[in-house]
C-alpha cells in the first residue's frame, strides 16, 4: 500500500519492514546568508534520516515563518517557497514517524507561543516519559483536552513544544533550562524564537548532533555530512546534556543533566551517512573495519565478495581486503525506487526485490559468492536475494552480516519490526541460514562491532542487540508510537505494534536485574 506521503511502503517485499531511520534536524544562525536555502541543502544531506515530511522555519528577528508538507525535501520546497522564508535564523526537519502517525499535522517544526513571541521546534529521537510530560500539561491546562493542548499534533515533539511555549512568565531559554532536566529518552532538539537559535542533546547522547562554523554564523546538524554540504567547518559535538544558545551576542553553553554517554551503535552500522563522523570516528572507516573483522571471525572459501547496495558496500570492501577474495558489484540498484507514486501491479509485486535490485548474471554465474549486508530484520529481503542469486547461476551463496543478530526493539528513535517479527528472536543462526536459503551465514560479534566503532562499550547503546536499555523504560501503557493517539482518539489508533510493549519492557527489566 502507499504510505501517507505517497511513497511506496516496502512494496518491494510487502511483508518486509527494515530498520527505519528517525529524523534529521538542522539549524542555522547567519546574518547576511540565505538561511532557508542553507537549511534546504542541509536537510537534503540528511534525507536518509527521514522521508515522510519536511519543514523549515525562519525568522528575521521580528517575525517567524514556517513552511512544511508531506514528502521529500525536493518535493516539499520550491524556489519560490524558499525565497519567501526570509531572515537570518532557520530551523529545519526531516521526519520519519517514531511517535505519532505519518500525517501533515505531525510534520515539524512544531510551533507555540512564548512570553516574547513564537517557538519553532525540530526533534530527532524518542522520549520515554511523554506520558509524564503530558500530565504536566494537563495540570497547567485543566480545562483543555489533550487534543486542544497539542493543537491536534500527536507526537512527543508537540508535548515538548507546548511545555516550552506555555510558560509566559519566563524567557524561552529559562523555560528550556528548567524543562530539559525533566525530559527522559533520546532527544536532539534544534529550536528557535524570533531572535535566538537553540540546540540541546539528551544526557546520554543517543543520537548525534554537531556544531559547525560559517564565515558569518553557526550551524547545528544531525551529522557532520550536512555541515560539509553547506560549507560549514566542524567545530565540535553538542555534548550530551548540553544546551547552547546563539544570538547577536554570540554562543553560550550550559549543562542541564549529568552526562552518561550511550551513543547508538546502530548509527555506525547503518543509520548515519558513511561520510559522517560520530564522536571523532569516521563512519565509513568503522564499516570497513566491521567487514575486516567479519572476514576474520567467519572466513569462507569463495570467488567473489558483493555488497547489498548501498549499505553493505563499506563492509564488503573490508571483507574483501581482509580475506583476499575479489570485491565486485554483482547487484545493480535502482536508485529511484521508492520515489514513484504508482502502486505496482500484482505481477510486478511478485517479482519482489527485483524492483530494487537486479543481478549481473555474467558476474555471478558459476561463482561462489559472499553477500555482505548490514543487518537482518525479518529475513524476507535476504531470502528473496538468495533465491535471485541462485536463479542467476551462483554456485554457492554465503551471507555475512556486519552486525550481531537484532533481537530487541528500539525505544530511542529507530522503528524496527516488533520483537515477535525479528527473525533472530526465535531462531538460532543455523535456523536463520536455513530459512533464508544460504549455504552459510555469519554475524559479526558484538565485541567485533564495538571495536570497529572506536568507542568504549560503556559509552554505547547496544539495546537492539542485547536488550540492555541505558535509559529506564516506563510501563507499556506509558510508552509506544501511538501513545498520544490513544489518549486523544483511541479509535484512530491501531494498537497492534504497541501490544507487545508490556512483554518487551518486562523482559528487559528482568534481564537487567540478572
Amino acid at each position: 500500500m502507499l504510505r501517507g506521503d505517497g511513497l511506496l511502503n516496502h512494496d518491494l517485499l510487502p511483508d518486509e519492514k527494515g530498520p527505519q531511520d528517525q529524523c534529521g534536524v538542522f539549524g542555522v544562525w547567519a546574518p547576511g546568508e540565505e538561511v532557508a536555502k542553507l537549511t534546504f541543502f542541509g536537510l537534503y544531506a540528511l534525507q536518509h534520516r527521514g522521508q515522510e515530511s519536511a519543514g523549515i522555519a525562519t525568522s528575521d528577528g521580528k517575525k517567524l515563518l514556517v513552511y512544511k508538507d508531506m514528502g521529500l525535501v525536493s518535493q516539499v520546497f520550491s524556489e519560490s517557497a524558499l525565497e519567501s522564508l526570509t531572515g537570518h535564523i532557520a530551523v529545519g526537519h526531516n521526519r520519519y514517524s517514531t511517535t505519532g502517525s505519518s500525517s501533515w499535522r505531525n510534520a515539524q517544526p512544531t510551533l507555540g507561543r512564548t512570553a516574547s513571541g513564537t517557538v519553532a521546534l525540530a526533534h530527532n529521537g524518542n522520549l520515554t516519559n511523554t506520558a509524564d510530560l503530558l500530565e504536566m500539561l494537563r495540570v497547567r491546562y485543566p480545562n483543555q483536552t489533550d487534543n486542544e493542548i497539542t493543537g491536534g499534533n500527536t507526537t512527543d515533539t508537540a508535548v515538548l513544544t507546548a511545555l516550552l511555549a506555555g510558560d509566559l512568565d519566563h524567557t524561552l531559554e529559562a523555560t528550556a533550562t528548567e524543562l530539559l532536566p525533566k525530559v527522559r529518552g533520546a532527544f536532539c532538539l534544534v529550536f528557535m524564537d524570533e531572535t535566538t537559535l537553540y540546540a540541546a542533546r539528551d544526557p546520554q547522547g543517543v543520537r548525534p548532533l554537531v556544531l559547525g562554523r560559517l564565515e558569518r554564523g553557526w550551524v547545528v546538524a544531525s551529522e557532520t555530512a550536512a555541515l560539509d554540504i553547506v560549507g560549514a567547518s566542524f567545530v565540535r559535538e553538542i555534548e550530551p546534556g548540553e544546551l547552547i544558545a546563539i544570538d547577536e551576542n554570540g554562543l553560550r553553553s550550559s549543562k542541564f543533566g549529568e552526562t552518561k554517554r550511550a551513543g547508538c551503535v546502530f548509527e555506525y552500522v547503518y543509520l548515519a551517512r558513511p561520510d559522517t563522523a560520530i564522536n571523532g570516528k569516521n563512519v565509513y572507516d568503522s564499516r570497513v573495519e566491521m567487514g575486516r573483522t567479519l572476514a576474520r571471525e567467519y572466513p569462507v572459501e569463495a570467488d567473489l565478495v558483493i555488497p547489498t547496495p548501498e549499505s553493505g558496500t563499506p563492509a564488503a570492501i573490508g571483507f574483501s581486503q581482509e580475506s583476499g577474495i575479489p570485491f565486485g558489484h554483482g547487484l545493480v540498484k535502482n536508485a529511484y525506487v521508492g520515489r514513484t507514486f504508482i502502486q505496482p501491479s500484482q505481477t510486478i509485486r511478485q517479482r519482489g526485490i527485483r524492483l530494487k535490485l537486479n543481478p549481473l548474471k555474467e558476474v555471478i554465474r558459476g561463482k561462489r559468492i559472499v553477500v555482505i549486508d548490514d543487518s537482518i530484520v525479518r529475513g524476507n529481503t535476504q531470502r528473496a536475494l538468495v533465491q535471485m542469486l541462485r536463479e542467476a547461476g551462483a554456485a554457492e551463496i554465503h551471507v555475512r552480516i556486519s552486525s550481531p543478530p537484532i533481537t530487541w526493539p528500539c525505544f530511542y528513535g529507530i522503528d524496527f519490526a516488533t520483537r515477535a517479527e525479528l527473525i533472530a528472536t526465535g531462531l538460532g543462526v543455523d535456523d536463520v541460514r536455513e530459512s533464508i536459503g544460504a549455504d552459510s551465514l555469519g554475524y559479526l560479534t558484538k565485541d567485533g562491532m564495538i571495536a570497529a566503532t572506536g568507542q568504549q562499550e560503556r559509552e554505547l547503546c547496544t539495546a537492539c542487540f542485547t536488550g540492555t536499555y541505558p535509559i529506564e523504560l516506563p510501563t507499556a501503557d506509558r510508552l509506544g508510537k501511538n501513545l498520544l493517539e490513544r489518549t486523544t482518539d483511541p479509535a484512530a489508533c491501531n494498537p497492534g505494534p504497541d501490544s507487545e510493549l508490556e512483554a518487551v519492557v518486562a523482559s528487559a527489566e528482568s534481564e537487567s536485574q540478572q
